[in-house]
């Protein structure tokens, strides 16, 4: 079984504070159109890169991950398919496909809110951040507001439900 990624117990920073707000945002704005919401920022120290949301409905294409489309945003804004030293707030743990995309970007840290505990792979179903087969490894920190994350995905799933 592989190991639960770290909850972080230091304090988390005012700009991580910030930019998972963001990505809270960005879920909401997807929830409210029907997608599964999930939300995503890219930045490097401040300064803002790319943002995304879950869009595979309304794109129609299985691929538009908010953690794809975030890194679309900074790869296009930066004018490079590399983002050395930036960091992924997303509000839920990524799966196998945005993982692959994390490495390949060169993202330096990975900040998630909530795990994912049928597909993540941060943790909770594979640890690929500790593989050792990769070019490139991620720090990966999680929980920043994961009771409002969680929150957001249980009341949308609820209310397909019912």
């Amino acid at each position: 079984m592989p190991q639960k990624a770290a909850e972080n117990v230091r304090e988390w920073s005012d700009a991580d504070r910030h930019w998972m707000a963001r990505a809270l945002e960005l879920a909401e704005d997807a929830a409210a159109q029907g997608e599964v919401p999930v939300g995503a920022v890219v930045v490097r120290g401040d300064q803002w890169l790319g943002e995304g949301r879950n869009a595979v409905i309304s794109a129609q294409d299985p691929t538009h991950h908010a953690e794809i489309a975030a890194i679309r945003a900074a790869a296009l804004n930066e004018q490079n398919y590399r983002l050395p030293g930036a960091t992924l707030y997303v509000t839920l743990e990524p799966c196998t496909q945005c993982f692959g995309a994390l490495v390949h970007a060169r993202i330096e840290r990975l900040v998630f809110a909530t795990s994912e505990p049928r597909a993540g792979v941060v943790g909770s179903q594979l640890a690929l951040h500790e593989a050792s087969f990769y070019n490139h490894r991620l720090i990966v920190e999680s929980g920043l507001l994961a009771e409002a994350a969680a929150a957001l995905l249980q009341g949308f799933f609820q209310s397909r439900r019912g």
